[in-house]
């Protein structure tokens, strides 16, 4: 096979997996024209339509999905391969991609790198902000960050973080105005500040749990975002509640900008866990970063 056709199925497996040219482009850090020409290429020589284009999406047709079932997992051994050769370096090496909520960078996973990445500076990091449910392995991720350790069974967890407590806090500016919640059904009566979880995905639903009683509350208000920092401010302003960890709001409760309310309501969830496919001979880089991020009591 000509070398070129290497790097064309590679461009096609790449956007096959993330269903998207803008994702695989930044995967494989080049630009959208150029992949989009290894595709092209690819399908000319073969003389067969391997994707279907719309305007949103992008999928593989049935001869690109034999093609992408056929090879994908013989140049994910390739990759593995070559990464466990650059473990024979006398420094670990290598790009590690981990998708996470903006709380989890900032509150467990940016502290421990600030430490980690000063000893071994051939390592790359990219963290990636988002709330939705991600497939890691087909968006070509290493490892993902999400609450609690039940995963699927082809997936490895690693907790990284503790316990954390959700609660309910509004402005003293909001409560002066408002009655402050008794009950999750009083928050009918409330502007609440709520989170999307991704560009077309649903709203974040506020749980609460006392003694065996568990309540989806149902919220409404002016204001929706899709990250908690944001969340976090609008509810400084006065613009209503909001339902975030305590520790990312604790500081502000205890210089009085913040007031909580619901505390008995408000449920405790298992702390955060990374995860990783236990299909994959994991990097020595890689393996150095989850025992670096791993919790310890």
């Amino acid at each position: 096979m000509p070398r070129d056709n290497f790097s064309d199925l590679m461009a096609f497996i790449a956007v096959a997996r993330a269903g998207s040219f803008t994702r695989a482009a930044a995967q494989l850090q080049v630009t959208q024209p150029a992949l989009s020409y290894n595709v092209r290429a690819l399908e000319a020589k073969l003389g067969v339509r391997l994707l279907m284009r719309n305007s949103r999406s992008v999928a593989p047709t049935a001869a690109g999905q034999r093609l992408l079932d056929r090879l994908a997992p013989e140049f994910d051994e390739i990759e593995a391969e070559i990464r466990a050769l650059s473990d024979l370096r006398e420094k670990p090496i290598g790009t590690i991609r981990v998708t996470a909520i903006d709380y989890a960078i900032r509150s467990t996973l940016w502290p421990k790198l600030l430490n980690f990445l000063p000893l071994y500076p051939d390592i790359k990091v990219e963290l990636v902000n988002e709330y939705a449910s991600v497939d890691i392995v087909a968006q070509g991720y290493d490892a993902g960050v999400r609450f609690g350790e039940e995963l699927a069974q082809d997936m490895i967890s690693v907790r990284i973080g503790p316990d954390v407590r959700n609660t309910v806090v509004a402005s003293k500016a909001y409560f002066a105005k408002h009655t402050p919640p008794k009950t999750p059904h009083d928050l009918t009566n409330h502007a609440c500040i709520r989170l999307r979880l991704s560009t077309r995905g649903g709203l974040y639903e506020w749980e609460f749990v006392k003694g065996k009683r568990v309540v989806n509350a149902r919220t409404d208000g002016p204001l929706v975002f899709n990250n908690a920092y944001d969340i976090l401010e609008a509810a400084k302003a006065g613009f209503g509640l909001a339902y975030l960890p305590a520790d990312l709001v604790d500081p502000f409760v205890r210089d009085g900008e913040l007031v909580t309310v619901l505390e008995d309501w408000c449920p405790t969830w298992t702390g955060l866990h990374l995860y990783y496919p236990n299909r994959r001979q994991p990097s020595r880089a890689f393996t150095l970063l989850v025992d670096a991020l791993r919790f310890k009591l």
